[in-house]
This record gives C-alpha cells, structure tokens and sequence, in this order.
C-alpha cells in the first residue's frame, strides 16, 4: 500500500482564508477548483516544517506558529494512494503575497462565502469545522472517481 504524506493551510486574516484557485500544472486531479495551499512532505520534515516551506514556495508569505487542526485521511484518493493530510491554520504571518505562484492563482475568500467556491465536495465538511473553531478532528473522507462518497470524524476537545 502507497501513502502520501502531506499539508493543507488556510492563511487567515481574520475575515477571509487564503486559496488557491488551480489553473497551471498539468494533468493536476485539482485543476480548476479552489482549495487551500500546502502539499507533500519531503524527506526528514515535520508536519510543521512542510507547512512553513509550501506556504513560503506557492505564496512568499512567512507563517508563524501555525496551528494543527486536524489529521484527514483521503483512501484511494488518486486511485492508487491513500494521502494523510495535515490540516492547518495560521493566522500570525508576514512578508508580501507573491503574483506569480506556479501552481495557480491565490485568493483571498470570505470565510462567509467558503460555500460558494468551486471545491471537492468534502472540502465544504472541514472548511466550516475550520471556521467555526471545532475542536482537534481526525476524519476520513472517502473518494471514487473524483465523487465524495462519505466522512466518518472524532473530535478531540
């Protein structure tokens, strides 16, 4: 069994988190929809220490003291791994918001309106936990084809 090992982070200041609308790389199982910003561990890192360099590569943004929020396993995801993702948040960050990210567009969208992207359909389930502060969350979401299928959680208070 394959396993990818990986981070997601919605840099957010206060009103609104920071996505990525997917339009640039090819043959990418994301294109076009809008989803946060993160990717894969590389050799010897952290969860942490992946957060902090994938913010820094696809936004030129500094995050500081980002907080975990959960762990979501994704079986299947692509087909042929099951991806374990880390889920972040930070809300404490510098630096100037690159224009040119090689993956696609960032944008900054309302918290109010996360219901309204173009997203995976199970994105929807964790983006209100994030936004209404539930509690530390391990949850499997399950795919077919690119189809949310279902999502089982525990929430740690």
């Amino acid at each position: 069994m394959k396993h990818v090992l990986a981070t997601m982070c919605y840099v957010d200041d206060g009103e609104n988190f920071l996505m990525l609308k997917r339009t640039k790389k090819k043959n990418d199982i994301h294109e076009g929809l809008t989803i946060s910003v993160g990717g894969k561990f590389e050799a010897g890192e952290s969860p942490e220490d992946c957060v902090v360099r994938e913010v820094k590569e696809e936004t030129n943004l500094n995050i500081i003291n980002p907080r975990l929020r959960g762990i979501i396993s994704f079986p299947l995801f692509d087909g042929e791994k099951d991806w374990y993702t880390y889920v972040f948040t930070a809300d404490n960050f510098n630096g100037t918001l690159t224009k040119n990210c090689n993956e696609g567009d960032l944008v900054w969208v309302k918290k109010s309106e996360i219901n309204k992207i173009n997203t995976w359909e199970g994105d929807y389930i964790f983006l209100e936990w994030l936004v209404t502060n539930k509690p530390f969350f391990s949850a499997k979401f399950n795919y077919k084809n690119k189809k949310f299928i279902n999502y089982n959680v525990v929430f740690y208070e």
